[in-house]
C-alpha cells in the first residue's frame, strides 16, 4: 500500500501542495483530477521520489520512503514529454533499463509487449522519425519492461488510438505481460488518460486541498 501523509510542498515560497493525504491499495486504479498548475505532476514527483517534500510522509508498504532516493523506490513514471534517447533507436531505448538489469525482463516478456503496444515495425528508427502516439507507445514499453512497484502516468494515453488503448485495457490490471493477477501496482494518471470505467478511486487537488471518493459511488 502506498501512503501519503500530510505532504507538502513549495516552490519560492508559494505553496503548491499542502497537507495532502492519500491511502492507494495494492492493485488500485488511482487518477488525479484537477485543474492546470494545481500540483499534479508535483505530487507523481513526490512520490516517484525525483521532487522533495517540505513536509509530512510518503510511505509504502509499512516503509517510511520519504527521504529514500528514487533509484532505490523501484518505482516508474512515463513523463508527458517521454524523455526518451534520441541518440537511440526505439529497441535501444526500450530495452535501455535492462541493461544492467536483464533479469528483469526475459526477451519473450519484451518481445510479448512490443507486440502489444504494436512497435515491431518501428525497432530500427530513431525516436525524431516516430510520431507523438509512437513515442507514447515508446515510454509506455520502456517503463513497462521495468517491472516497478508503482507505475506513474503523467498524462501517458493521450496519443494513442482506440485499438492500442483497447489492446493495452485487455491485458488487465497488470503492466507487463505473464503476470495479469500478481501485479501489485499502482496506476496514477490524470482523468480520462486511463479508461473511466477502469479508476477506481479519483483524488482531487483543487486549490490547497485534496477530496477523495470512490468513482464507483459518485
Amino acid at each position: 500500500m502506498l501512503e501519503l501523509k500530510n505532504v507538502k510542498k513549495s516552490y519560492d515560497g508559494t505553496p503548491v501542495l499542502t497537507d495532502i493525504s492519500l491511502n492507494i491499495e495494492d492493485g488500485e486504479i488511482v487518477s488525479i483530477l484537477g485543474p492546470s498548475g494545481c500540483g499534479k505532476t508535483t505530487l507523481l514527483n513526490l512520490i516517484l521520489g525525483i521532487v522533495d517534500s517540505d513536509g509530512g510522509q510518503i510511505i509504502y508498504n509499512g516503509q517510511d520512503i520519504t527521504n529514500v532516493p528514487m533509484e532505490k523506490r523501484g518505482f516508474n513514471i512515463v513523463f508527458q514529454d517521454y524523455a526518451l534517447f534520441p541518440n537511440l533507436n526505439v529497441y535501444q531505448n526500450i530495452t535501455y533499463g535492462l541493461r544492467n538489469n536483464p533479469e528483469i525482463s526475459s526477451r519473450e516478456e519484451v518481445e510479448d509487449l512490443i507486440h502489444l503496444l504494436g512497435l515491431e515495425e518501428h525497432l530500427n528508427k530513431r525516436i525524431g522519425q516516430l510520431s507523438g502516439g509512437q513515442k507514447q507507445r515508446v515510454a509506455l514499453a520502456r517503463t513497462m519492461v521495468m517491472k516497478p512497484k508503482i507505475l506513474l502516468l503523467d498524462e501517458p494515453l493521450s496519443a494513442l488510438d482506440g485499438v492500442i488503448k483497447e489492446s493495452i485495457k485487455d491485458r488487465g490490471y497488470a503492466i507487463y505481460p505473464g503476470k495479469v493477477t500478481e501485479a501489485e501496482t499502482f496506476r496514477i494518471g490524470n482523468i480520462g488518460e486511463i479508461y473511466p470505467e477502469d479508476i477506481e478511486k479519483v483524488c482531487a487537488i483543487i486549490k490547497e486541498f485534496l477530496e477523495e471518493y470512490n468513482h464507483e459511488e459518485n
